[in-house]
């Protein structure tokens, strides 16, 4: 089965179109203020048309409010990612839109938490836990042990993220056997700028997979 890839964090029409060039599966629009790729609901939307149909534009958010998903969703996002949310409210968001919820990895007992999202989501997203006082969920460039979920039972289809860039994603789907990746921090020059560059590199990498 070919391993597939998202983009995400993506802010500009040159970086999204190395994205689809490359290959992506997906790419991902952040909605969330705190965050260096914050976008506006205009920007993701004129991202969104540039893209074509067969690539998901996902959009990513933290804990959303209902304003805030209704007015992201129009701007024409296929699905979302949740972050910090609980199963009752995933599913909720999930009779509205396909539903990614990231689940923030350290240790093999964080793993326990992608059960409770069994009937509540789509896919599990499993990322570097970031630090307690942390402004941001992910796309810190942080990564977990990937040996954790060797032995592990998915309770849904999930995807790698967390800490992965052009020189290790390989490596990190040999470990951990995974079928789709996420990138954001490991395809950048600085914070929320993404480069053409190495989002072209690691679809490389990963179609070699």
């Amino acid at each position: 089965m070919p391993v597939t890839a998202k983009i995400c964090g993506l802010s500009t029409a040159e970086t999204l179109d190395a994205a689809v060039r490359g290959g992506a599966r997906q790419v991902g629009f952040v909605f969330f203020p705190p965050s260096p790729r914050n976008l506006g609901f205009d920007q993701a939307r004129a991202l969104a048309v540039r893209a074509p149909a067969l690539v998901e534009k996902i959009g990513v958010f933290v804990d959303p409010d209902d304003v805030l998903l209704d007015a992201a969703i129009a701007a024409g996002l296929d699905a979302v990612q949740l972050h910090k949310v609980t199963p009752e409210r995933a599913a909720a968001i999930r009779r509205r839109v396909p539903v990614w919820v990231a689940v923030a990895v350290k240790t093999a007992a964080d793993l326990d938490a992608a059960a409770s999202f069994a009937g509540a989501a789509d896919r599990i997203l499993y990322d570097a836990k970031t630090p307690e006082d942390a402004a941001l969920p992910g796309g810190m460039g942080l990564r977990f042990d990937w040996t954790l979920l060797q032995r592990h039972r998915h309770p849904l289809p999930w995807a790698l993220s967390g800490g992965l860039d052009p020189a290790n994603v390989t490596h990190a789907i040999r470990i951990t056997g995974a079928t789709a990746v996420d990138v954001s921090s490991g395809v950048e020059t600085t914070p929320g700028v993404k480069d053409v560059d190495k989002i072209t590199a690691f679809l490389q990498a990963v179609a070699q997979c």
